[in-house]
């Protein structure tokens, strides 16, 4: 797509017109294309809403040019343009279509634009100016791919089951509109919808599919029971080990018991009723002889 540093128009968005030509086909050196058919449908780019059509057969300036019987069955024929007006009697007409809106058509760098400029050149009128240029013939092969074959309208057409080609300027300008609209809608379930148009998987997380929720759904299932199972386990694990170790308690001396004591021939609360018998004996001792004092002790003492 070609387009100007602008695609506004008196500040609002540009409207676009999709148009074709009909033209004879020069078959001898020197000869130029005729102009014999204009159709064009003006669309709201935002919504694709057909504001107006024209069309319009146009007399070349020399008849011989046409063919007395076309080689299509709709196609165009001498008696057909004989009465038509010339290019110059609708060239206001279609200055006003085409002039300061984005242009759009199949193949129309290549072809109808350069038609357009020879014509209002030759009557020596300046040829309108677009503001944009969508030629669906390269959007369609760099987006949609050669799936639908050569990328002639005839065979995107026959494609999508849109019907034979007419050949003629506004049937194919309507049938340019539905091939763009079909290959928009593929393309953009195509981006949605990978793995399941595509045959392949692409990690689109700005997309949730039914399918795809379930499946997270599911192995978030799967997970919290394996995580309540690891839990369990581990519960179990730890009441086990408190068991072993309230029984290896009641087992087992305590580990403040680990050194030994030595026994003693009294208690600690007769200490002290010794010791005043002691010196009790000792005063006696100053009046009793010392065979007495012996005797005492040795009895405290048992």
């Amino acid at each position: 797509m070609a387009s100007s540093s602008s695609s506004l128009n008196n500040g609002r968005v540009a409207e676009i017109v999709f148009f074709d030509l009909e033209t004879t086909v020069p078959n001898r050196t020197g000869q130029k294309f005729r102009v014999l058919e204009f159709g064009a449908i003006i669309v709201c780019p935002r919504k694709l809403v057909e504001l107006e059509s024209y069309c319009t057969l146009i007399r070349p300036p020399d008849l011989s040019a046409v063919a007395l019987r076309s080689a299509r069955c709709d196609g165009i024929t001498r008696a057909a343009v004989t009465n038509a007006p010339s290019f110059e009697d609708v060239a206001d007409k279609i200055f006003s279509i085409l002039n300061g809106r984005i242009w759009a058509g199949h193949n129309i760098q290549r072809f109808d634009c350069v038609r357009i400029k020879e014509a209002f050149a030759e009557i020596g009128r300046p040829a309108p100016v677009p503001v944009g240029i969508i030629d669906s013939l390269g959007v369609l092969t760099e987006k949609f791919g050669r799936r639908a074959g050569n990328m002639k309208m005839a065979t995107l057409a026959a494609y999508f089951g849109l019907g034979q080609q007419k050949h003629r300027s506004l049937e194919d300008v309507r049938m340019n509109l539905e091939v763009l609209k079909h290959c928009a809608t593929v393309l953009f379930l195509e981006s949605s919808l990978p793995s399941a148009l595509n045959g392949e998987w692409h990690n689109n997380m700005g997309v949730t599919t039914r399918s795809r929720s379930l499946q997270q759904s599911s192995l978030s299932g799967r997970l919290n029971d394996k995580w309540n199972k690891s839990s369990e386990i581990t519960q179990r694990f730890s009441r086990s080990k408190s068991i072993c170790k309230e029984e290896t308690c009641r087992k087992s001396p305590p580990s403040t018991s680990l050194s030994y004591k030595r026994a003693v021939p009294y208690g600690r609360g007769s200490l002290g009723k010794v010791t005043a018998e002691v010196k009790k004996l000792l005063c006696n001792a100053r009046s009793a002889p010392i065979n007495n004092l012996l005797k005492h002790s040795q009895s405290l003492l048992r």
